[in-house]
């Protein structure tokens, strides 16, 4: 949608500082010293994945590649070179420097190209991306917000001297560059600690963190015993329609040898319920019970944020196929496969036909177990594996309920959870402070750029006598 208040006025009444200037300084609008080239609309029965040219889409701002090329005819003028600028003119109007090879402009995305002398490039790539946020914040939409090259042509872009922005850039990147590095370390830790806390996860479902507590029980009861009262409990607490079904058996093995006293079963064998949420999207009201898709699940949690509602009527037959209860185990079957959460006390929400629900028979396995074992790689690997490689990845509950678990003895579980959770809230806590500081450097990195624009970065006097009489004489 169009802005409904000029841009100019937008800028004067913000209190955002990166909008903001040295009171030496003028203005002038991004049109009058570069020209904004809108895309075009390329004919889709062109597109290819090879060959061609490739094809600069929205998505592809700021990367150095495109997915797609184009095979048809085109007007050199939409030819992108290395280096040129683009701005996405939907979703969030990102801007950036092209980086791949020579390419096409698409439609919805604008090519910006100075026309003057009187404006660094560099310069125009610090300042540009404060003014097209402050564009994005004030325009409203429906769906996804659009951005007119009108509103690009109309920024009001501070204009110290030429001098004073070969300084400023000069600075801002000297300051960059040892932020930079700082942010490259930090994200070379969070790096480390993902590793570190996916092999945890590999060593409890192998059996490595526990082979001293082993050495100290020789004599605790095998899993083979357990794994008998799970299957008798499970055939006492039949719910179904029918004749009693026998679990399914675990897949073929394609693990390594497991500790002595473990064995595997299949998740069928150690559930008395496994499914998946209701096959008919129910329609959305906008107040009642929550109902939760894939997005929900993250971080091994359930989370509301953004969630839809159902009617309770509709719950009711929601429920019918799937009610969640606390202690269930919860895994994302389409799309992003295999995120995982246990159902706590005290909540009610209606699961999406994107989430299995697995119910653990009481006696055996803890759900706490089997989210560790999920959550190693070689089960995140197995479980999208198995969930295929179309566009849209999906786990079917066969595959779910065939699928191997490693079942250590009851009191084994609980050691390995507890060294588990030692280890994985020592990682957190890293991981909390690394990403403080990489939120704070980017903080960092906006005060500079504020600094840099208001006239307080530079020493001294931002402009000398000799480049004010400059400035005033190009003005």
């Amino acid at each position: 949608m169009a802005l409904t208040v000029p841009l100019a006025e937008i800028v004067e009444r913000s209190s955002n500082r990166l909008l903001g200037k040295h009171e030496s300084w003028g203005r002038v609008l991004l049109g009058d010293i570069a020209t904004v080239l809108n895309g075009f609309a390329f004919k889709s029965s062109e597109f290819s994945n090879s060959g061609g040219v490739p094809l600069i889409r929205i998505r592809d701002v700021g990367k150095d590649r495109s997915e797609t090329t184009y095979l048809g005819e085109y007007d050199p003028r939409y030819v992108v070179e290395p280096g040129d600028l683009l701005v996405g003119m939907d979703g969030d109007f990102n801007c950036a420097r092209w980086r791949g090879p020579r390419g096409l402009l698409n439609q919805r995305v604008c090519k910006i190209t100075l026309k003057s002398d009187i404006y660094l490039p560099k310069f125009l790539d610090y300042t540009l991306p404060g003014y097209l946020k402050a564009i994005n914040d004030v325009t409203s939409s429906v769906t996804v917000k659009h951005l007119s090259s009108k509103s690009i042509e109309e920024i009001p872009l501070p204009l110290p001297p030429i001098e004073v922005q070969q300084r400023l850039v000069a600075e801002i990147e000297k300051q960059f560059s040892r932020l930079d590095e700082a942010v490259a370390n930090l994200k070379r830790v969070k790096a480390n600690l993902k590793r570190f806390k996916a092999s945890v996860l590999k060593a409890a479902v192998e059996g490595k963190l526990t082979e001293d507590w082993r050495k100290a029980h020789p004599n605790v009861e095998p899993a083979s015993k357990l794994l008998e009262r799970i299957l008798a409990e499970r055939r006492v607490k039949w719910r179904g329609r029918g004749k009693y079904k026998e679990p399914a058996q675990p897949e073929t093995n394609i693990i390594g040898p497991l500790p002595d006293p473990w064995m595997l079963a299949s998740i069928d064998q150690l559930s008395s319920l496994v499914t998946d949420g209701d096959h008919n999207p129910p329609k959305r009201v906008p107040e009642g019970v929550p109902h939760l898709t894939a997005k929900h699940i993250k971080g091994w949690r359930i989370s509301f944020e953004d969630c839809s509602y159902i009617s309770l009527l509709d719950y009711e037959r929601t429920r019918s196929r799937f009610e969640p209860q606390p202690g269930d185990f919860i895994v994302t079957c389409v799309g992003t496969v295999g995120q995982t959460a246990i159902v706590p006390a005290g909540i009610t929400f209606s699961a999406d036909r994107n989430l299995a629900g697995i119910r653990l028979v009481e006696c055996g396995m803890t759900p706490k177990f089997l989210q560790i074992v999920l959550n190693s790689p070689d089960w995140q690997l197995r479980m999208r594996q198995a969930s295929g490689s179309t566009a849209q990845p999906h786990l079917y509950l066969g595959d779910l309920r065939t699928l191997q678990i490693p079942l250590p003895p009851l009191p084994e579980q609980e050691t390995i959870i507890e060294e588990v959770e030692r280890r994985l809230s020592v990682i957190e806590e890293l991981e909390a402070a690394v990403q403080a500081n990489l939120t704070r450097a980017n903080r960092l990195r906006q005060s500079i750029l504020q600094r840099a624009f208001n006239g307080d970065l530079l020493s001294g006097d931002v402009i000398s006598s000799n480049e004010r009489t400059a400035y005033e004489s190009r003005c």
